[in-house]
């Protein structure tokens, strides 16, 4: 018998794809094998042009517990050469997640810890529950959250960060809303499974080529100064109006009809 998937990936008739962490015997603690499933789960479905968002949630009622006990084990006897290799090999996977071309949607379906608000940080759109928990609690282990803070800092903000990591502070889903590490918390999971649907529904109504530029676009602005992105949006816009998109939305729009990526 084949061993059950780590990452269960489903694609639905509109081109919506769910990524579910799929072990929740441990409350889908992201081992190595999950991230390197998650990776190429994520490269695939980024490849497909059926596919227009991506919605990322766990199996079970715990969204990660964060870092697998069974890797810390590992890697208390690993040398100094495969700690490096192993955490590069995770910051790297967050990485081309954060870089996705397709809109990426939280649906955190409970608590999360640790590299758990990694992942978090990583989508484009976050939401969550009410009543779960939010930690960074690398420092209680002695340990920090290295690979995750690019991530969880550009999410919430330097005091935030300094507030939620140096002491391992526990959040609720409205105080994770306040801080920004969530976009909005429902109290039960029909609303959570509710807001999401908004969320892919909106989306779906939007060119994808505008959007995967627009994430482009957002990631260029925030990393570049004045002078760079003034010649990057100049170029930038007037390639959108070059595009087979805006002549398609901008004839939809005036014959008043549904345009192509909305039918």
């Amino acid at each position: 018998m084949d061993e059950p998937k780590l990452i269960d990936v489903a694609i639905d008739p509109r081109g919506v794809a769910r990524l579910t962490l799929n072990r929740p015997e441990t409350k889908n603690a992201m081992s190595q094998d999950l991230m390197r499933e998650l990776r190429t789960a994520a490269t695939h479905l980024a490849a497909d042009p059926q596919v227009r968002v991506i919605v990322l949630t766990g199996a079970g009622d715990v969204f990660s517990a964060g870092g697998d006990l069974k890797g810390m084990t590992r890697q208390a006897n690993n040398s100094r050469q495969g700690r490096l290799d192993d955490a590069t090999e995770f910051a790297t996977v967050l990485g081309e997640l954060d870089r996705l071309s397709k809109p990426l949607i939280g649906r955190i379906n409970g608590s999360a810890f640790g590299g758990g608000l990694g992942l978090i940080s990583v989508c484009d759109i976050a939401l969550g529950l009410t009543g779960a928990t939010f930690r960074l609690s690398e420092v209680t282990l002695g340990l920090i959250p290295a690979t995750i803070s690019p991530y969880v800092i550009a999410k919430i903000g330097v005091p935030h960060a300094r507030r939620i990591m140096l002491n391992a502070a526990p959040l609720d889903g409205a105080a994770a809303v306040r801080l920004g590490l969530l976009d909005a918390a429902v109290d039960t999971v029909a609303e959570l499974d509710a807001a999401v649907e908004r969320e892919v529904a909106a989306t779906l109504l939007c060119a994808p080529g505008a959007v995967a530029n627009c994430k482009a676009l957002i990631r260029h602005v925030s990393t570049h100064d004045s002078a760079e992105n003034l010649a990057y949006t100049a170029t930038a816009l007037a390639d959108a109006w070059e595009s087979a998109e805006i002549r398609e939305g901008i004839d939809a729009f005036f014959n008043k009809r549904k345009s192509n990526w909305q039918s």
